[in-house]
């Protein structure tokens, strides 16, 4: 079995000046326990690779607050103004990639693929500085893989030998990021028997997992709650 106690020793294989990838959309999928626990953890110049920043206060808003982060990639960070008040004042790197070509890029890492070529950001300033190929006389714009060296990821159940599934929307980022990153840590609603899930219902399999914790933290409708 994979488990770990808890979020602190789960984390005990993150560095400094490593790539992190944190899945969620928003707060929703996001490993709220695990971030929680990075932002008093001894670490800084992180990159982080998700979706977004959290939100103000909440989620990697969190670790943005206590100027862990280095370098954010990412689609949409609007949702928190700290992320345009930090970059404006130098604070972090941003580098904004259009959704799907996030995901794409995810999902290559984990394949073992270099790149990929493709039509999103042609013309545009996302494409300043990258490699650009005509294909049947169309442009095409290069975005390399992205891999990380731990990713912290949000299931909804696991069973001992590390098997998720994931619940509804939830999913999102999730399943990409597990196989794209050297370390994988899941914190999870609950952990079952193996045999528990049916086949059909495992997303990631455990040959991906390699830590589990219990989530302490969870997402309500009236906000973040601690179980």
């Amino acid at each position: 079995m994979k488990y770990f106690e808890s979020a602190e020793q789960a984390l005990s294989c993150v560095e400094s000046g490593q790539t992190i990838m944190v899945g969620g959309f928003g707060l929703v999928g996001g490993p709220l326990t695990l971030i929680d626990e990075l932002v008093e953890y001894d670490v800084n110049d992180l990159t982080i690779i998700s979706n977004n920043l959290g939100e103000k206060g909440e989620g990697l808003g969190k670790l943005l607050e206590y100027n862990k982060i280095k370098k954010a990639i990412g689609s949409y960070f609007t949702g928190n103004k700290d992320v345009g008040e930090a970059l404006l004042q130098g604070k972090i790197e941003v580098q904004l990639l259009p959704q799907g070509t996030l995901a794409e890029a995810i999902r290559a890492g984990g394949a073992g693929i270099g790149g990929f070529y493709t039509k999103t950001s042609v013309g545009t300033a996302l494409a300043e500085g990258k490699e650009t190929k005509v294909i049947d006389g169309e442009e095409y714009v290069f975005e390399k893989a992205l891999k990380a060296d731990v990713a912290i990821i949000r299931a909804h159940k696991a069973d001992k030998l590390g098997n998720l599934i994931y619940y509804k929307t939830a999913r999102n980022f999730n399943p990409l990021m597990a196989t794209a990153a050297k370390v994988v840590i899941a914190e999870v609603d609950e952990i079952v028997e193996v045999g528990d899930l049916g086949s059909d219902e495992i997303v990631t399999p455990h040959l991906f997992v390699d830590r589990i914790i219990i989530a302490e933290k969870i997402l309500t409708r009236e906000g973040v709650k601690v179980r």
